[in-house]
């Protein structure tokens, strides 16, 4: 069970609390694996998932997550929704309360969006994913992945790499591996940098050939040109040249280190197809894979907090 009642973000998460969710995740990985994937720990219970945003990867995760668990899932179309009628989100947070759901999944495009709604519901919220603030579940599969991977979580140098600005991903990763006592890099254009970043204890460099020297874990990152409103980088074809994942970039880690991206890659942009392939180096699908899992034992951790509370008691 988590101390906390909502999974808004990795802030809040102890590494306690984050080593808890790995290790059952463990479990559910190994689960998933079987011919029997299903339990019950969600029976009776229903999983509503709200997705401002498009999201096929982690739309699709948190449902089979779900239904596995035995929950009730029901995936509501925003885009067709009274939302888009000008109904406000406190007026959508007041409905979904008249339906009595018990976790509520939501991925929404403004940061804070999803704490707001944590605030005026009567159920576990989940964040998966809002503006560029965090998107804990992925940082937690992220991390599943290099432990299982490398057998550890933690002094490890990690380089992360790409649109560093405009990605929740890099932040939650920052927030949960610097909690692991990781040495961690950004690396990138100084355009796609925020500012003050260096402040966070991580270092940062423009120069790929030094971000990745000696590193265990490469993790790439999408161009995210929907929040992009200028300039930031000169052309494709040049940010690949310059900051894209290719062998001989790769050569300069360790020989070891393994290639993650959270999806969906733009090949020959950000990373060599070829290279995000190779199941020697790259540990792509296990992400995906991971995910599930994670999902499952987010929502599971947060239900037993549900069901361990009076009828009716939040806090």
């Amino acid at each position: 069970m988590l101390q906390q009642r909502h999974l808004l973000g990795i802030q809040g998460l102890s590494k306690a609390g984050i080593t808890s969710i790995l290790d059952l995740a463990e479990q559910y990985a190994t689960q998933n694996r079987s011919s029997q994937k299903h339990s019950a720990a969600l029976s009776g219970m229903t999983q509503v998932n709200m997705f401002f945003e498009a999201s096929t990867r982690t739309q699709s995760s948190f449902e089979i997550a779900g239904k596995r668990l035995g929950a009730d899932v029901m995936n509501m179309q925003m885009a067709a929704s009274s939302i888009t009628k000008g109904e406000t989100l406190i007026d959508t947070a007041m409905t979904l309360n008249a339906m009595h759901p018990d976790l509520l999944v939501v991925r929404h495009p403004h940061s804070g969006a999803v704490a707001l709604l944590a605030e005026k519901v009567n159920c576990a919220v989940l964040n998966a994913g809002d503006g560029r603030h965090e998107h804990p579940t992925q940082a937690l599969l992220d991390a599943l992945t290099i432990r299982r991977a490398k057998g550890r979580l933690h002094r490890l140098t990690i380089a992360i790499c790409g649109d560093i600005a405009h990605s929740r991903v890099a932040r939650s990763n920052l927030l949960l591996l610097g909690k692991m006592e990781n040495r961690l890099r950004l690396v990138g254009p100084r355009t796609l940098m925020p500012g003050g970043i260096a402040e966070l204890g991580v270092e940062v460099t423009d120069d790929m050939e030094a971000g990745l020297k000696g590193a265990d874990v490469v993790m790439m990152l999408r161009l995210q040109r929907e929040r992009m409103d200028g300039g930031f980088i000169p052309s494709e074809r040049e940010y690949y040249h310059r900051w894209g994942l290719d062998a001989a970039k790769l050569a300069h880690a360790k020989p070891d280190a393994i290639v993650m991206h959270p999806g969906p890659m733009n090949r020959g942009v950000e990373i060599d197809g070829v290279l995000a392939d190779d199941i020697n180096r790259s540990v792509i699908q296990e992400q995906v894979e991971m995910g599930v899992a994670v999902r499952m034992a987010a929502m599971d951790l947060l239900a037993r907090g549900l069901r361990a509370r009076p009828s009716g008691v939040y806090v």
